[in-house]
């Protein structure tokens, strides 16, 4: 009993002089328990609305003032018209508008009956039949409290719309976010690996002695990947629009040239692994768990980013294929042009030449 009592206090010992250990045993489930119960919820908070109140009625007063001292809302009062409107949802800001019609409250007083227009952004179907859950039910907790003392039966009727995707088709959310799952695991580990075979195999050697540049060795090692990635975008819209019925509704040229910039982007992280890792294992291991969680969570199309802890949106910011998801829904699913997704395409094009940039001079470093 006394040997086993040693030996366990050795193993003790051991786990505490871990460092690795202690970080897997203890920091693991803490990030985890802070991620997945605080952090990464389906609930929709802090989402971008505007209500439109042409009736100016002490009755949408009410109504607009509950909403507006909810947390799941962030709120803009202002005037629109119906081009006006569909303007607003093309910036990509706002979830849903709020449409008070002019005899709202007239039709409210006389006959008791009235409708309210509620418009919302059906490109991420959940977060906006989440959102028409909140406003119908903000709607009708007011409806109740004017049931009381009142002689004439009330009934405020919403109307919901659902722009770019009047079905609520849940594929149309997921294809984009899976477009660039797919292209962020495959093109990164793929380039990865493949450098670090050469590495493995002594054959790296040979190419750095041959009369070819580095930088001309690290391309001719992208570019296959880059091409047979592109055969793979064409096969994946074929089977998007062939079996899954989703219109690309923008330009196909335009979405085939932001998806090229966003596949060098994934080979350039695959580049920089490769000089991070010094086994296929290791490449293999950074590039599909580095990769899939920041892109499953921190991407858009499973958690709303707007529900996070400002850190977190922060962090989100820097994973690219946060704005590839972005360009994607807007082309693909929205009919959208280039001079609304230019913003994010800057974004992608400063990430790849840093990207680049840092991978080569990582490479010349290590010939040195």
């Amino acid at each position: 009993m006394k040997q086993l009592l040693v030996f366990i206090r050795k193993e003790f010992y051991h786990v505490f002089r871990d460092r690795r250990t202690l970080l897997i045993m203890f920091g693991l489930p803490l990030a985890q328990i802070l991620l997945f119960g605080y952090a990464l919820t389906s609930e929709v908070k802090n989402a971008d609305i505007i209500i439109s109140d042409q009736s100016k009625d002490p009755n949408t007063a009410k109504i607009i003032s509950k909403i507006k001292s909810s947390v799941y809302f962030i709120v803009q009062e202002k005037h629109l018209e119906d081009k006006a409107i569909d303007e607003e949802f093309k910036k990509g800001k706002v979830k849903c508008v709020l449409l008070f019609p002019p005899s709202f409250g007239e039709d409210l007083r006389h006959t008791g009956k009235a409708t309210v227009q509620i418009i919302a952004d059906g490109s991420d179907p959940n977060t906006a039949k989440t959102i028409i859950n909140y406003l119908t039910a903000f709607i009708a907790d007011y409806q109740l409290t004017l049931l009381p003392g009142d002689a004439t039966p009330v009934g405020i009727t919403p109307q919901l719309r659902m722009l770019y995707n009047p079905e609520g088709n849940g594929s149309l959310n997921f294809i984009p976010g899976v477009i660039a799952l797919i292209f962020m695991i495959v093109c990164s580990t793929l380039t990865s690996v493949s450098v670090v075979r050469e590495k493995e195999l002594g054959t790296m050697e040979v190419l750095l002695v041959s009369p070819f540049h580095p930088i001309m060795v690290l391309l001719a090692k992208a570019i296959p990947f880059l091409v047979l990635s592109l055969v793979n975008f064409i096969f994946i819209l074929v089977l998007s629009v062939g079996f899954l019925g989703i219109a690309i509704k923008g330009s196909i040229l335009l979405l085939f040239a932001e998806s090229t910039l966003f596949i060098i982007t994934c080979l350039s992280v695959g580049l920089l692994i490769s000089n991070i890792a010094s086994s296929q294992q290791g490449a293999m291991l950074i590039s599909m768990m580095g990769m899939m969680l920041p892109t499953l969570l921190f991407t858009g199309f499973m958690y709303p980013l707007e529900n996070m802890p400002w850190p977190l949106q922060l962090i989100s910011n820097i994973v690219p294929a946060r704005w590839y998801y972005l360009i994607v829904k807007a082309v693909m699913l929205k009919g959208l042009g280039f001079s609304y997704v230019w913003k994010e395409t800057l974004v992608l094009l400063g990430m790849t030449t840093a990207l680049l940039t840092a991978a080569l001079l990582k490479f010349k470093t290590r010939l040195e």
